[in-house]
């Protein structure tokens, strides 16, 4: 049966270990020179809908790393779900490639990947999950401070970034603080999920309040691709929720990237010492190796 990753529990607790695991041991090891290339000769085929930096980037240059190659379909050079229907797209994509990675707006189209693909599918991000950055998250906090009696706080908007992260810290075994306005907060069949595989996360409406035992505070954009149309709504929902360095305190800042300066985060807490945003978004690339290779061995 063909494994995919279309959410972060799509893996196991014992899978998701083995995965970082595999991420730690690749990274140890990374490299033009890297003597470790498990996957020479395949092929991962790109599809976008949304435009990346961190997403292509990290991808293309990891199958290469891995002795791979990658190839970018983007709107242009693909219709997915218009010149011919998603299905269709699956089918064709399996006999010339050995992976799928999609990153599209309706979740709903990942699924229909998976479900006619003979290969595995990869979500690299929807509007409802961005599992391939909760592997990242989990693997940074993992090297900064375990993940065992570690506590971290979500400022911000209970978006696809925090959907997936609830998830995948449950089932790494973290607490969890999500502190969003009323109106936003995650899901209750995520947060119905978390609580299958592990500890659902405190939900507050208070940031100060979230992160006053928390060892890291993490926030992601109030404006998500695609919602234009609601920003000026959005910005006045969230008037409180801005990480700043009084809030922030001493404490990490985490950070998907990319960051609207002004808005979730001040430039002086983004550009202070205590953000590791940038070790972070290193590791979507040491995550999604790890990804890759273990869904090779299935």
């Amino acid at each position: 049966m063909t494994r995919h990753f279309l959410d972060v529990d799509d893996l196991s607790a014992a899978e998701l270990e083995t995965v970082l695991d595999r991420a730690t041991a690749l990274k140890a090891g990374a490299g033009p020179a890297a003597p470790d290339q498990p996957l020479p000769g395949r092929t991962l085929a790109m599809i976008f809908e949304k435009p990346s930096t961190r997403t292509r980037v990290s991808f293309e240059t990891g199958m290469t790393q891995l002795g791979g190659h990658a190839i970018f379909l983007g709107p242009d050079d693909i219709h997915l779900g218009q010149g011919e229907p998603v299905r269709d797209t699956a089918r064709a994509i399996s006999r010339y490639a050995d992976v799928i990675m999609a990153r599209v707006f309706d979740h709903a189209d990942v699924e229909a990947l998976a479900e006619f693909a003979t290969v595995p599918v990869v979500n690299g991000l929807t509007d409802d999950a961005h599992p391939c950055q909760t592997l990242a998250d989990l693997l940074t906090i993992r090297e900064r401070f375990g993940l065992e009696d570690t506590h971290v706080a979500w400022v911000g908007d209970g978006n696809n970034v925090a959907q997936s992260f609830v998830v995948g810290a449950a089932l790494a075994g973290l607490e969890v603080t999500v502190a969003t306005p009323p109106e936003y907060g995650i899901d209750e069949a995520v947060l119905d999920r978390a609580a299958a595989v592990g500890d659902a996360p405190t939900t507050t409406t208070d940031p100060a309040a979230a992160v006053a035992d928390a060892d890291v505070v993490y926030t992601d954009v109030w404006v998500s691709m695609g919602q234009e149309d609601r920003r000026q709504e959005k910005l006045a929902a969230f008037e409180g929720f801005q990480v700043t360095p009084d809030l922030l305190g001493t404490r990490p800042l985490m950070h998907c990237l990319p960051a609207h300066r002004g808005e979730e985060v001040t430039d002086d807490a983004l550009e202070s010492d205590n953000a590791i945003v940038w070790d972070q978004a290193e590791n979507r690339l040491h995550a999604q190796k790890g990804l890759l290779v273990w869904l090779s061995e299935q």
